[in-house]
């Protein structure tokens, strides 16, 4: 799950770290009212979608007048932000934040992150932060410093020093470039994030540290320890089938294929959608539904598969052992039916009651393909498509 600069900066301040004054706004007139609350003479507008890249698309400016918020505020608002993150599609833009100016002396990256290989937490700092951080990665990657933090002993001043030095913070601000990874860090593990990444991390005039963005995403595992979180979720940021889908109990993810796919176990998944693609063709989706799905999940799997009009076809991949080949079978006809569906269906079927479930893809009446391995399903599926 993520969130929205503005939710991350309000993360970052409970656990004490400085972040500038900044008010989100739903309309052009809040904005305005935004920036009177604010004072000053300067004034950031930004774009809340959730994809990096916003400066770079047009979606964050500095105002030096009220015209100019109420101007940028209406520029920004409702426009199709399109940024590297978002695909050529891009995002509608909902929200704003309107926030205090700042005097911008150097800016840092630092981020908090999952490290599977070491099994533990990455701490990464770079002297480059800002708008071009992907391409210091790809390019210089020698200027990304990290620490790995084991996560029974915590961020230790020692790793904290270490990485202020490495991005050269100065010697006066190093104390609280220290108190701020370590409090970075705090909020990463205790909010259950699986990232939390300051971007830029800037060094103001007058030698202050402050997190002029915030990005964070978190393990969704975790978010039922979480209802703060939770309430942070904005559904217009996520693909609406997905929401249906999770509603469900359905893992579905789309993606850009023509061939439905309908799975159980997350693995056999993967597995699925390599087949498909190793004999031509593209998944046009993720989906799985789990060791204890009902008819009535799998109808809605269909539902959900069948509202993508690029979907061609559909493959059914399952293996019968929790969940019964029979209980699926029972499922993907009841689902056929209720969908009218008119496009060609290809299920394979292995272990428990697989005679029994393929007695009863045999007897509905409904012409689908059956199939006794992946590669046969695959062959089927992609000659049926073609």
């Amino acid at each position: 799950m993520k969130i929205h600069e503005y939710q991350g900066k309000e993360l970052l301040k409970k656990f004490g770290v400085t972040v500038p004054r900044g008010i989100p706004c739903f309309s052009v007139d809040e904005a305005v009212k935004a920036a009177e609350t604010l004072g000053g003479k300067v004034w950031v507008v930004k774009a809340q979608i959730h994809a990096g890249g916003r400066g770079k698309g047009g979606g964050v400016k500095v105002a030096k007048s009220m015209d100019e918020v109420k101007a940028y505020a209406g520029q920004i608002l409702g426009m199709q932000l399109v940024t590297h993150q978002t695909g050529p599609a891009g995002q509608k833009v909902r929200r704003l934040l309107v926030e205090e100016g700042a005097d911008i002396k150097k800016e840092y990256y630092v981020a908090a992150l999952t490290d599977r290989a070491t099994q533990k937490v990455a701490m990464m700092a770079s002297s480059e932060g800002g708008m071009d951080i992907e391409e210091v990665a790809h390019k210089t990657p020698e200027k990304i410093i990290k620490v790995f933090v084991d996560p029974a002993t915590g961020l230790t001043d020692a790793q904290a020093k270490e990485l202020a030095d490495g991005i050269g913070v100065p010697a006066g601000s190093q104390a609280q470039a220290i108190d701020t990874l370590k409090k970075l860090y705090t909020c990463y593990m205790e909010t259950d994030a699986s990232l939390a990444e300051i971007n830029p991390m800037i060094l103001e005039g007058n030698g202050n540290i402050k997190a002029l963005d915030a990005k964070f995403n978190f393990d969704s595992n975790a978010l039922y320890r979480h209802p703060e979180i939770i309430a942070y979720r904005d559904l217009d940021e996520e693909d609406a089938d997905e929401i249906e889908a999770s509603k469900y109990d359905l893992a579905y993810i789309s993606l850009d294929g023509n061939i439905g796919c309908l799975v159980n176990g997350a693995g056999l998944a993967m597995a699925t959608m390599d087949t498909i693609k190793l004999f031509g063709a593209e998944p046009a989706n993720f989906l799985d539904v789990g060791g204890g799905a009902t008819t009535e999940k799998v109808t809605e799997a269909f539902k959900i598969m069948l509202k993508n009009p690029k979907v061609k076809g559909i493959l059914v991949n399952i293996f019968g052992g929790i969940m019964k080949c029979d209980t699926i079978a029972e499922g993907v006809v009841a689902a056929a039916k209720e969908t009218h569906l008119s496009v060609p269906l290809v299920v394979r079927m292995k272990g428990t009651n697989e005679d029994l479930g393929k007695k009863i893809l045999k007897e509905s009446g409904l012409p689908i393909i059956s199939a006794d391995s992946m590669a046969e399903a695959a062959t089927k599926i992609v000659a049926a498509v073609k």
